[in-house]
């Protein structure tokens, strides 16, 4: 079974910048689309941003619209976020996930299969 680790969260002040990375193994992601969700304390999870399996189509919440860059590498099994003018409302846990195909059509998390751990990002003075 696919497995997904995500790397690169931290601690950042309000305007700075993050790259959070998600790398599979056990499988290959180029068969799916790949999404990236947040969960804020107290709220559920809400997708962040998604791409289709061959990076051609992207899709952004409107909050980090203009802000975040989705994008992957199939070659080295890795789909990455760029997050620019973080916000202290991105603070969340972050999670990448692996859609249930190769086009994302659905937006929430029942719509992805293989999650991974979760990497924590505090934008904060």
């Amino acid at each position: 079974q696919m497995q997904l680790v995500e790397s690169g969260g931290g601690l950042m002040q309000p305007g700075g910048s993050l790259r959070l990375s998600c790398t599979a193994s056990g499988g290959s992601l180029d068969r799916y689309g790949m999404g990236w969700f947040r969960q804020g304390p107290g709220f559920g999870r809400d997708i962040v941003a998604a791409i289709a399996w061959n990076g051609r189509t992207t899709h952004y919440a409107s909050s980090v619209k203009g802000r975040f860059t989705i994008s992957r590498d199939n070659a080295k099994n890795t789909v990455s976020l760029q997050m620019n003018n973080l916000k202290p409302e991105d603070t969340a846990v972050y999670y990448c996930a692996a859609y249930l195909g190769p086009v994302v059509g659905g937006t929430t998390p029942s719509d992805f299969g293989s999650w991974g751990q979760g990497t924590q990002v505090t934008v904060s003075s």
